[in-house]
């Protein structure tokens, strides 16, 4: 398998640490329910998994939910509802509209406000080596510490500081809190404030910063090394940055990740679809007029580092391409196949299509050769349709789900 790494730009080998291949996930922050965004990121991870599983290679998969954050908060005044029941609420839609496309579960999924306790231990170390500093009981990263700090970021495109500091800003860091060494430290720990929830720290009652909160998850689950790190690209800076910050400055060990592998944004017009600017297509709405297997189709048609804009029509094309697979594994299934079976040519488009995913999980290649065994008429290529599309997570047979929704 070989991957394109963020940090080195260039597609590089995976070699495991260890027996298996470790890999973290950011998910999501739970304030509202999950668009088609949300749904290519998991569906790209999905497809990777089922492919190194498939290849005999054993997976440890972790992703957080982010349950405590400004959002969250926010967003819970705003409706009048307890900020961890909004969050409670919000995650059980995100994971049943995952299992809606047929998305496995990861080994671990892990909430942040189960893991304050990882997360104090680390910004302890931080401290004590120099990295951090304490304020009015509020805990900052001292990015001044760290020579290499940023070139994650300079790989991403991301360049010089001011650069940081305007895109920063822009995605919640403070300037000008008085508190800081740096405008661009960032926050670690922060000091209770009247209304909001907090736990017991040695700087006092508050709550972590966001970007700990996966340091610590990933370093807890997965050790101070793993394999693969992924996530949307609009994750490069600041928070993978001040992850890798964190997690090597905290444990002495370097890298903390060997591929960062990051999935291009997902357009809707113009703008990228984000539950800030309200420009969604909703999971949920998708799959009350299309099958799970059509709206992966739609996801894997396009490669998981580029950036794409959804379209009605390429929604319709998908659901066609879907609908061809399903039928050829209705054949599969009836006895009106031909006789003869051309097993070379099958055993090599079945080799085409593991070469396609072991090469940067290069998914579109993957669905054009499954279009073209779906085309026969041997039970060779139809058997390849049914398994080939099982590694894509491809549900091929209607689900009693989905037979009720589209009755309606």
């Amino acid at each position: 398998m070989e991957l394109f790494n963020t940090f080195s730009q260039r597609i590089e080998p995976l070699h495991p640490h260890g027996n298996e291949v470790t890999l973290y996930v950011c998910g999501v922050t739970p304030y509202d329910t999950t668009h088609l965004g949300h749904a290519a990121i998991n569906v790209y991870y999905d497809t990777l998994i089922r492919f190194l599983r498939s290849e005999g290679q054993a997976v440890n998969y972790v992703q957080n939910v982010t349950d405590i954050d400004d959002d969250i908060i926010r967003k819970a005044r705003e409706q009048g509802t307890p900020w961890d029941e909004l969050g409670r609420r919000e995650t059980m839609r995100y994971l049943a509209d995952l299992r809606s496309l047929n998305v496995l579960p990861p080994t671990h999924y892990v909430w942040a406000t189960n893991e304050i306790s990882r997360m104090v231990c680390v910004i302890e170390k931080l401290i004590e080596r120099g990295h951090a500093y304490v304020r009015d009981g509020w805990v900052y990263f001292s990015v001044a510490s760290d020579p290499t700090f940023g070139a994650l970021a300079e790989a991403g495109g991301y360049h010089g500081y001011a650069t940081w500091l305007a895109t920063a800003n822009e995605r919640g860091n403070m300037p000008d809190d008085p508190r800081k060494n740096d405008p661009l430290d960032f926050v670690l720990w922060q000091a209770h404030q009247e209304g909001e929830p907090s736990w017991e720290s040695p700087w006092g009652l508050g709550r972590p910063g966001w970007h700990i909160e996966c340091s610590a998850m990933a370093m807890g689950y997965l050790g101070h090394r793993i394999d693969i790190h992924g996530g949307g690209a609009d994750l490069i800076f600041p928070h993978h940055t001040c992850e890798i910050a964190q997690s090597e400055n905290s444990s002495g060990e370097r890298p903390f990740v060997q591929i960062w592998m990051h999935c291009g944004m997902v357009y809707l017009g113009e703008e990228k679809m984000s539950k800030s600017l309200g420009n969604l297509v909703l999971v949920r709405n998708l799959l009350e007029s299309y099958t799970s297997a059509a709206v992966r189709v739609l996801l894997l048609s396009h490669h998981y580092r580029e950036p794409w804009q959804y379209t009605d029509d390429d929604m319709r094309q998908s659901a066609a391409r879907a609908a061809g697979y399903v039928e050829a594994v209705a054949r599969l299934e009836s006895s009106a196949l031909a006789t003869t079976d051309d097993a070379g040519a099958t055993d090599s488009a079945r080799q085409q299509f593991a070469e396609a995913l072991r090469h940067d999980l290069d998914t579109p290649t993957a669905l054009r050769i499954l279009d073209e065994l779906a085309s026969g008429t041997t039970v060779a290529e139809l058997q390849a349709v049914k398994d080939l599309g099982g590694i894509l997570g491809l549900q091929l047979a209607p689900t009693e789900d989905e037979e009720s929704a589209h009755a309606n």
